[in-house]
């Protein structure tokens, strides 16, 4: 009998639901997810999976992307959590795979059966990481993204993806109502990380300040509440060349409300000159001669312009250059070689002699011989800004819109997809700023421990490992050119490298055995050894600089010189860099 409350009816629906729910986990038990590589498809394709594909397939098992060619999906409905790990460091020797094949009649492309690791190991080998043939059946080849010369950022293109059609519209609505100020323009953290700012502690700890840096206050958020508008300054740096390297040598700086130049300033570097620079800088011996304001004083003035509240907007041409000329850290920023882009897109940027003349229709920088004037590049970036609020936030642009796949997931499905990003540094900062969750950590342990953490309250997390590219030397720390080095350094202790890869095999081990049932999961390598290429393009890129500052062949050095010969051995490089591996699998119940 029901009472007068209806308890017995909400029984009888409660039983209802759970009936239904225990129906459908029967059925996706039954019917749990696998992948199958579609070979034909693969056969097809001009190059190897690339990192994008990658990003879509991540994006299809847990948003709203299509299915792709390249992998079939059998009941990707029942995938309960998406976990992908990047693992660079990882190479076919290492899972007793034989090198990629090379000649006409075999396809590099298509995926390679791992060998049991009873079936790999040799007397004397290396332990490798077993449990990646215990685990996976097949190692797919991949592409990194880049050109002939180049490898681009594998996080970079796994984070960022063309936008959706219906979100494309959406932008343009948006655009077309913008508010006309300046300050939708201002760089986010992101944005000022992955465009290598001197970042200030307050909004990430990335940025290690060395002695005689300064960093601005952070923000009042009260100034802005009382209605109070920020000056914003144009600044442009002129540099020489010392003992020490580049220092100031000269600063302009424009007020953008009046066009009036508020500060122009020479700078008489501490040490004796080596090269004025004056190709670029316009600056000759004859005008610093005179001169005696030291930098100290112009930092010290400087800052304090920037230490006025509200806080002022700095605006300049790939802004990062003039700040860490200045040894300043300052949090609001405008750079147009950001808000306007390359023809090519990303990561090419776009010169400010250019973007003048195809926006603003006049040339700068012309004067030959005589070097640049920094108050002309600082105007220019006054006009180029005028000209992007005026005619909006899609002006000068020529890439498809972009955003990220948290983004992408957090319109997905009712209430979107929970995620995690669990990374070495500082991921709020940067790739996992849209993230649900973050989690920084310095060590591959604490990445263990925080994957183990997230998973069971999020349907997609992402970590990193990065213990076997260091120990393979693949990845050193970033240190500050104006950090002296130690005389006598301490020898680097000799790597244990089968320590090294039973410390990864465990922490796979141990993660996979904590995902829940129908969990999919994504390894991927990203890309090969770096390091050739790396040192062919740091030789490229000095034989160029000292042809740009007017040294001849002679003077360069035979030694030095970079030939066609070279040019082809680093294109070779590159593409070898470019490899990597992707392993597919679904965790079974057990």
């Amino acid at each position: 009998m029901e009472n007068g409350d209806g308890v017995n009816e909400w029984t009888k629906v409660e039983k209802r639901k759970a009936k239904k729910t225990k129906k459908t986990e029967e059925k996706m038990e039954a019917n749990p997810p696998r992948f199958m590589y579609a070979k034909g498809e693969i056969v097809k394709r001009r190059e190897a999976v690339g990192i994008s594909d990658i990003r879509e397939l991540v994006l299809h098992l847990s948003a709203d992307a299509p299915p792709p060619s390249w992998v079939r999906v059998e009941n990707p409905r029942s995938v309960q959590k998406v976990v992908a790990i990047l693992v660079p460091g990882v190479t076919p020797e290492i899972i007793s795979l034989p090198p990629l094949p090379t000649s006409a009649t075999a396809n590099p492309n298509l995926p390679l059966p791992i060998p049991l690791p009873s079936e790999g190991s040799t007397e004397g080998s290396s332990t490798g990481l077993p449990f990646i043939g215990q685990t996976f059946s097949h190692a797919c080849p991949t592409r990194a993204p880049g050109d002939q010369t180049r490898m681009h950022s594998v996080l970079n293109t796994f984070f960022q993806g063309p936008i959706t059609g219906e979100e494309k519209k959406k932008r343009i609505i948006e655009r077309r109502a913008w508010e006309k100020t300046p300050m939708r323009y201002i760089l986010a953290t992101e944005q000022m990380i992955e465009n290598d700012y001197p970042v200030p502690s307050y909004m990430a700890e990335v940025f290690e300040k060395p002695p005689g840096w300064l960093e601005t206050p952070q923000p009042s958020t009260s100034a802005q509440s009382h209605g109070k508008q920020p000056r914003i300054y144009a600044i442009d740096c002129e540099m020489c060349v010392t003992e020490d390297g580049k220092e100031l040598t000269r600063v302009c700086i424009i007020d953008y409300a009046s066009s009036a130049v508020v500060y122009d300033q020479l700078v008489k570097p501490s040490k004796p000159i080596q090269d004025y620079l004056t190709r670029w800088s316009g600056i000759t011996a004859e005008a610093l001669d005179p001169v005696t304001t030291t930098f100290e004083e112009v930092q010290a003035h400087i800052f304090n312009l920037l230490s006025a509240t509200p806080t002022p907007v700095l605006l300049g041409h790939s802004l990062e250059s003039d700040l860490k000329a200045l040894k300043i850290c300052h949090p609001l920023c405008i750079d147009t070689s950001v808000i306007y882009h390359h023809p090519r897109g990303r990561p090419f940027k776009p010169g400010l002699a250019w973007l003048t003349k195809k926006w603003c229709g006049r040339e700068i920088q012309n004067r030959g011989e005589g070097g640049h004037d920094p108050e002309e590049d600082a105007r220019a970036c006054l006009d180029l800004l005028i000209k992007k609020i005026d005619n909006g936030p899609g002006f000068g642009e020529f890439k498809i819109d972009m955003e990220s796949i948290l983004e992408r997931m957090s319109r997905a499905r009712s209430g979107g997809v929970t995620t995690a990003i669990v990374d070495h540094g500082n991921p709020a900062a940067w790739h996992g700023s849209k993230a649900m969750t973050t989690i920084a950590c310095e060590t591959d342990d604490e990445v263990l421990e925080g994957l183990l953490g997230a998973i069971p309250s999020h349907q997609f997390a992402f970590g990193r490992f990065t213990g076997l590219a260091k120990a393979r030397g693949w990845i050193t720390p970033k240190t500050s050119a104006e950090l002296i080095p130690d005389p006598d350094p301490t020898p680097d202790t000799p790597i244990d490298m089968n320590l090294v890869l039973s410390t990864m095999n465990a922490h796979l081990e141990k993660l996979y055995a904590s995902l829940p049932p129908r969990t999919a999961v994504i390894i991927f390598t990203g890309h090969s050894d770096p390091r050739r290429m790396s040192e062919l393009n740091a030789r490229k890129s000095t034989f160029e600089t000292a042809l740009r500052k007017g040294q001849s062949l002679d003077e360069v050095g035979q030694e030095n010189w970079w030939t066609t010969v070279d040019g082809r051995e680093l294109e070779e490089e590159v593409e070898k860099a470019k490899r990597g591996l992707l392993f597919l699998g679904v965790k079974e119940s057990s």
